[in-house]
């Protein structure tokens, strides 16, 4: 008897603690769910470039005539510019025809550069080979701020490389030098190429305008040159 009792104590001891672990169990918080990521959006479809609108012909006409009238212009402005003279006098370097004692024709000599813009034109005699220059003279000397050298067509105006000015003193100053990245102006019959520089501390009375032959197989003709300045 006494045995048994000691087994029901046991029994009962087992039950009591199995019901106390059951109430933790259940008394415990459930964890917090957690969130299921949400989908990536899809990226956006590349969106296709749209293709420029072909101009129609009236459209092109207009800006054809447009460009006509912006050359008009500019060149308007440096024609009748109060500040710009036209050379006095000019020599050069070449003449085409000028080799093996020929002399060389009319239309192609320095003295056409003189006065203003009407044509008339200095042609080298080099194509592809050496330097050449033309160096034209002026009535006032002046405190220069700008060369412009008209090209009919603009025939070798990337062959330019230096442009030189020479002082009362007879000093020549370099105040361009480089490749020329003007190109023919197919706006109008002239092509004008143009430096601009601070304007110089002495009186400038001479230009000389200086080819790289070989940077344009071509013969290079100019009608006039402006000097600019006060």
């Amino acid at each position: 008897m006494k045995r048994n009792a000691t087994i029901a104590i046991l029994i009962s001891t087992m039950l009591l603690a199995a019901c106390h672990k059951r109430e933790k169990v259940e008394e415990a918080p459930a964890a917090a769910a957690t969130p299921a990521a949400a989908p990536a959006a899809p990226a956006p479809a590349p969106v296709a470039a749209t293709p420029p609108a072909e101009q129609t012909a009236e459209q092109r006409d207009l800006a054809r005539k447009q460009g006509l009238l912006d050359y008009g212009i500019m060149e308007d402005k440096y024609i009748n510019d109060p500040r710009a003279q036209w050379a006095a006098d000019a020599k050069a370097s070449s003449v085409f025809g000028d080799e093996n004692g020929k002399t060389p024709s009319e239309v192609n000599l320095a003295k056409n550069v003189v006065g203003p813009s009407d044509s008339r034109e200095w042609t080298n005699n080099n194509i592809d080979k050496g330097f050449d220059w033309i160096e034209t003279t002026y009535a006032k000397p002046v405190n220069a701020t700008e060369v412009r050298v008209i090209i009919n067509g603009g025939a070798g105006v990337q062959a330019i490389n230096k442009v030189e000015l020479q002082d009362v003193d007879g000093k020549w100053n370099t105040v361009w030098t480089g490749i020329s990245d003007v190109k023919a102006d197919a706006r109008g019959n002239r092509t004008w190429f143009v430096r601009t520089f601070e304007k110089t501390a002495y009186k400038a009375k001479a230009v000389k305008v200086t080819y790289a032959n070989n940077l344009d197989h071509d013969y290079k003709k100019i009608d006039a040159i402006q000097l600019v300045g006060d």
